[in-house]
């Protein structure tokens, strides 16, 4: 049967890479480090997808824009400490090379930084996987859906033929806001009730959920 899709395009954290619940950790750790009020877990999963600016400005409102970069610099500090443990996702190296060997194009939209990304990805050994990257610190955050739109343009891919998948409402509003169709997993930070409202062309529970429908369905 024809392809749907000619371009996947995946979010990284919590999509892909099992890495939420470190990150939530890192950005209380980070507050607590300046004496700030730190967010429950569920706040610090919000903002996950989010640049790091705009996460920071989501979290601490108040806090003066001359300490975002100290704030950060605490954050990435905590973060790089572990982030050489954080895992794919069960079957998901298996299932980027699935779809490549099918003849899918796959790319990543992400609110980390480029430095983030390439140290994931090397740490991981899936750098190969992918046609195109982008991450927060290059161009707009989600869910500006300037990301996507860069994307498309470099891989010469009509938005019509592509699909977004993430773990996050930023991620569904981008890919709306790009006219790029959505799928939505419910393993990652953002709950269930939140994604389903955004109306992804489908929800799923587990990554094995995801390769199923992808092979079934894009």
């Amino acid at each position: 049967m024809p392809t749907r899709f000619d371009l996947l395009v995946f979010d990284w954290d919590g999509t892909l890479a099992d890495s939420t619940g470190l990150i939530a950790s890192c950005i209380q750790r980070a507050c607590a480090d300046l004496g700030l009020a730190v967010p429950p877990e569920e706040r610090a999963r919000y903002v996950i997808g989010l640049g790091l600016n705009d996460a920071l400005a989501n979290l601490v409102p108040e806090l003066p824009l001359s300490d975002y970069r100290l704030l950060a610099e605490r954050y990435r500090e905590h973060y790089f400490a572990g982030d050489s443990e954080v895992p794919l996702f069960a079957g998901a190296r298996d299932a980027l090379l699935e779809l490549r060997a099918a003849g899918f194009r796959l790319a990543v939209a992400t609110g980390k930084t480029r430095r983030g990304l390439d140290r994931a990805l090397g740490n991981l050994g899936v750098a190969d996987c992918f046609d195109a990257t982008r991450t927060a610190d290059e161009t707009a955050s989600k869910p500006d859906p300037l990301m996507l739109h860069e994307l498309l343009a470099e891989l010469a891919v009509d938005a019509r033929r592509a699909l977004m998948i993430g773990d996050t409402t930023h991620d569904l509003d981008m890919a709306r806001a790009a006219g790029v169709a959505a799928l939505a997993v419910s393993y990652g930070a953002h709950p269930r009730e939140g994604l389903a409202a955004a109306q992804p062309l489908a929800l799923v529970e587990r990554f094995d959920e995801l390769r199923r429908w992808l092979r079934d369905h894009a």
